[in-house]
């Protein structure tokens, strides 16, 4: 794969025809070091936002050998990886897949939210003594952009429940918790990890293991969230407070905070109506969350020089597809000289944007290029200073 300087040069020397991810493997890896270093226990990426082997490598060289997985496919893929340490992170399981992940994997991490999950791991993996089960509770999101307590997890006296008869019959118990996707404060944290405490006191088991899950943040042109330190002195302090014994493991499962700055997609606008941009990618490829959950990703325009007194004016894309549902509304701050042929740059997608991407109407298929430059946006300080020098 070819390796630019920025996403300007990828544009200048291939005169691409499709879309383009411009990936920073870089990024990646500063972000895995900075998780590495400063989260107090271990760290496990979660596979689902992007499992493209740059984005892997990057990882893996970085020091992340732990793996939150959510399917046979994820799990089939990152088992390839030597010396990994897989999570079967999914509440909800084929009994296929267990007895895969158990008997052919060596898995014994599982998660679940009711005992029903429970009998049917104990089913298919034949009463097994070494599992290492984590229920999941349900925790109340607080400033996160996708919601997710109301699909999993389980509360008050069924999830002290669910935690005595799992205590019962695992070799290791853990608890899990989800507080959302780009949850933008450490409170949420704060108020899971009390719940955490109140569910350990009520059922009076010992616990082995605590998985905060994901959720941590990245930049988005209208979303700046706490620093990462804040999240991880939260997380410390409310963790240090349960009533568990000293060998209790932490855990956390980021996704969007490792790699959300490692690509951009790079597209070109093929038509202009007033301030509407008709690109060649959208919500049914790699910018479904700019669609259906109104993320506004920072812009650039790439491909020519602009005088610097030019303004900026607030944009709307449409993509390729003859769907009127494939609309990213933003708004995109960008030239107001824009036209048909430009470059746009459309950078921190690396989270979920490949994962999601799919084929309708043919479209969907993209160029890639290594980027040496740093991320539009940046949560970590080494990037910060990095670009600074630049």
């Amino acid at each position: 794969m070819e390796t630019y300087t920025s996403a300007r040069a990828l544009i200048d020397a291939s005169k691409p025809d499709r879309p383009v991810f411009g990936i920073r493997p870089h990024a990646a890896a500063q972000a895995a070091q900075w998780f590495l270093k400063n989260f107090p226990g271990e760290v496990a990426y979660a596979y689902k936002a992007n499992h493209s082997v740059f984005m892997i490598g990057a990882l893996y060289g970085a020091g992340i050998t732990q793996f939150d997985v959510a399917s046979i496919v994820e799990l089939e893929d990152a088992a390839t990886i030597p010396g990994v340490n897989l999570h079967f992170m999914h509440p909800v399981k084929s009994r296929s897949a267990i007895r895969l992940a158990y008997h052919e994997y060596g898995i014994r991490c599982f998660a679940l939210d009711t005992e029903d999950e429970l009998a049917k791991i104990l089913q298919e993996t034949g009463g097994a003594k070494d599992l290492q089960l984590f229920v999941r509770i349900a925790v109340p999101a607080k400033n996160s952009q996708v919601p997710l307590e109301r699909k999993f997890g389980t509360s008050g006296p069924k999830a002290a429940k669910l935690l005595v008869k799992t205590r019962q019959v695992c070799d290791e118990l853990g608890m899990t918790f989800h507080v959302g996707s780009q949850t933008t404060t450490p409170d949420a944290y704060i108020n899971a990890l009390e719940e955490v405490h109140r569910l350990i006191v009520k059922a009076g088991v010992v616990v082995d293991a605590i998985d905060v899950g994901g959720g941590f943040p990245a930049r988005y042109s209208d979303s700046h969230p706490a620093p990462l330190s804040a999240f991880m002195d939260a997380i410390k302090n409310g963790f240090e407070k349960l009533p568990v014994a000293n060998a209790c493991r932490l855990i956390c499962e980021p996704g969007r905070a490792l790699v959300a700055e490692a690509e951009s997609l790079l597209v070109r606008v093929d038509a202009r109506r007033g301030n509407e941009l008709f690109i060649n990618d959208g919500s049914y490829g790699a910018l479904f969350d700019a669609a259906h959950l109104n993320f506004i990703f920072p812009v650039r325009l790439v491909s020519r020089d602009i005088p610097s007194a030019e303004l900026l004016q607030p944009f709307e894309f449409w993509g390729p597809t003859c769907d009127s549902i494939d609309r990213m509304k933003g708004p995109f701050l960008l030239p107001a000289s824009i036209r048909e042929g430009d470059w746009i740059e459309i950078g921190n997608v690396g989270a979920y944007g490949r994962a999601i991407g799919g084929r309708f109407n043919g479209y969907g298929s993209y160029l890639e290029g290594i980027l040496l430059d740093e991320p539009m946006y940046t949560m970590y300080p080494v990037q910060q200073a990095a670009a600074a020098i630049g």
